[in-house]
């Protein structure tokens, strides 16, 4: 099989549509008509509570980790850090996070704003990069509260991680897409934060004047 065809497949398990599904199943409601209508982690969190939202977050990991890690055995020859392998591990990746952005199985309409599922899929190729910028993004989380705020500041430095790691190279470019394509999937949250309308996942842990 032409590994082409590996982009529909990757694009089909990443539509998979967990967050949704658990509030069919656990409240009979639709996550994109409550909260902050996203089908991720964070708004089943809010809505369901943690137990669910855990679930969520590491199915929709594994959406992007198994896309890159298995899909690529469908090319012959090669390794995984070598061409034309790693370019359609990467193709594969992106596929899953648009999927999961905008899934075929909720008619396009809804869905996630690709972060754990960027994470997953980059973790494959780029583990130390993603370990930092996690870190990086808990760091963040942990002081304001704002989960979108840490996603934010994960996807802006991922691609410095890959670039000290192992220079440009073609995680780095993909990541400086991915990394792009997050900013604009949040970018009502950014409009929130400036505002200071966004909701925290959890109180602030630094003192001082902040907002609400």
């Amino acid at each position: 099989m032409h590994p082409a065809f590996g982009v529909p497949l990757a694009y089909t398990a990443g539509s998979f549509p967990s967050a949704y599904l658990a509030g069919r199943l656990l409240k009979g409601i639709d996550l994109r008509t409550v909260g902050s209508g996203n089908l991720g982690a964070t708004n089943v969190y809010r809505t369901l509570g943690a137990p669910a939202a855990l679930i969520v977050l590491l199915l929709d990991i594994a959406k992007g980790a198994l896309a890159v890690r298995f899909l690529p055995a469908m090319v012959d020859g090669g390794t995984l850090d070598g061409d034309p392998r790693l370019w359609w591990a990467l193709a594969y990746g992106v596929a899953a996070i648009l999927g999961h952005a905008k899934p075929v199985f909720l008619l396009w309409k809804g869905g996630g704003k690709g972060v754990a599922t960027a994470a997953g899929a980059l973790a494959i190729l780029a583990p130390v990069s993603v370990g930092l910028a996690l870190l990086v993004c808990a760091a963040v989380v942990w002081y304001s509260g704002f989960m979108s705020a840490g996603s934010l500041a994960a996807a802006v430095i991922f691609p410095f991680f890959v670039w000290l790691d192992r220079g440009v190279s073609p995680v780095f470019w993909v990541g400086l897409g991915l990394g792009a394509f997050i900013c604009w999937s949040h970018r009502t949250n950014y409009q929130r934060l400036r505002a200071g309308t966004e909701h925290r996942l959890f109180p602030k842990r630094h003192t001082g004047d902040g907002g609400s």
